[in-house]
C-alpha cells in the first residue's frame, strides 16, 4: 500500500485506518479493516501488516496468513497481480532485516506481479518502486534500481500519490548521495521529508530527517539528527533498522 488512507474522502474508516498507520499502529489499523469483507479490503489490510514487519522486524506470521488470504480472495488479474507485489514485498523484508533469505521469492512474486498488473494499472508505480529497492539492496544494481524509481516517480505523480512520491524521492536521492551529488541527494531527501509532514506521516518522518542529515553540513546535521532521535524514541523505536544510524555503538576502546 502506498497513499491508501491519503485520500479517504469521506470514508471514516479510512480516515481512522490512516491516522493509525500514520503513527505506526499498523496491528490497530489491519484490526478495523477485518470488519470488512472481500479481496479489497484483505489487500489493503495485508499491506498495513506486511509494512509493520518492515518497520518493525515483528508480525511475520500475522501478514502470512493476511497474505494467504487475500490470495484467496483475489477475484481479477488486478487483485492477484497487487497480491503477489506484496508477496514480493514481504519477501523482500524477511532478507533485508536478515531474518531469512527470500531473495529468490521477491524477484519471483514481483515478476508474477509485472506479469498480472495492466501498465495502467494504479498498482505498477508500487511495483516499480518495490523492484528498485530489490535491485538496489539485493543484487546492488544501482542502475537497474534508478531506472525503476523514475518508473515509479513518474507513474505516483501521474496517480497524485503523494506518498509514494515521498518514498522515491528519498531513494532517488539516496543513489544520488552515493554517487557523490550532494546537491541533488539534498533536493531529493527535502522534497520527501516535505511531503511526509504535510501528509502527517509521522512514522516515516524520522527516516526522512536521518536521510537528509547525511546530506548536509554541520550544524543543520545534527538538528535534523537530534529530531530524528526525538521522534524515534516517541514512536517507542520505529522503524527499528534506523537505531544504529540515530544510537551508534560506542568505538571499541
Amino acid at each position: 500500500m502506498s497513499g491508501t488512507g491519503t485520500d479517504s474522502g469521506h470514508d471514516p474508516l479510512q480516515t481512522a485506518v490512516w491516522r493509525l498507520r500514520s503513527r505506526g499502529c499498523w496491528t490497530d489499523a489491519a484490526a478495523l479493516l477485518a470488519t470488512r469483507e472481500g479481496p479489497a479490503p484483505a489487500l489493503q489490510r495485508t499491506s498495513l501488516l506486511v509494512e509493520r514487519c518492515l518497520f518493525t522486524g515483528e508480525g511475520w506470521a500475522e501478514a502470512e496468513d493476511g497474505l494467504r488470504t487475500a490470495e484467496a480472495l483475489a477475484s481479477d488479474d488486478e487483485d492477484r497481480g497487487c497480491a503477489a507485489c506484496e508477496r514480493g514485498q514481504l519477501a523482500y523484508a524477511a532478507t533485508v532485516l536478515n531474518v531469512r533469505d527470500r531473495a529468490d521469492e521477491a524477484r519471483t512474486a514481483l515478476g508474477r506481479a509485472a506479469a498480472l498488473l495492466a501498465p495502467g494499472s494504479p498498482g505498477r508505480p508500487l511495483l516499480d518502486y518495490r523492484r528498485g529497492l530489490v535491485a538496489e539492496h539485493l543484487a546492488d544494481s544501482p542502475q537497474a534500481a534508478r531506472a525503476a524509481y523514475r518508473r515509479a516517480h513518474a507513474g505516483a505523480t501521474a496517480h497524485g500519490d503523494s506518498l509514494l512520491l515521498s518514498f522515491t524521492w528519498r531513494h532517488l536521492a539516496g543513489l544520488a548521495l552515493r554517487e557523490g551529488e550532494l546537491a541533488e541527494a539534498r533536493h531529493g531527501f527535502a522534497e520527501s521529508l516535505r511531503l511526509r509532514e504535510e501528509l502527517g506521516f509521522l512514522v516515516g518522518t524520522a527516516p526522512a530527517l536521518a536521510a537528509l542529515a547525511d546530506a548536509e553540513p554541520e550544524p543543520e546535521a545534527s538538528r535534523l539528527r537530534a529530531e530524528a532521535a526525538r521522534l524515534f524514541r516517541l514512536l517507542g523505536g520505529v522503524p527499528s533498522w534506523l537505531a544504529p544510524q540515530l544510537d551508534p555503538p560506542a568505538p571499541a576502546a
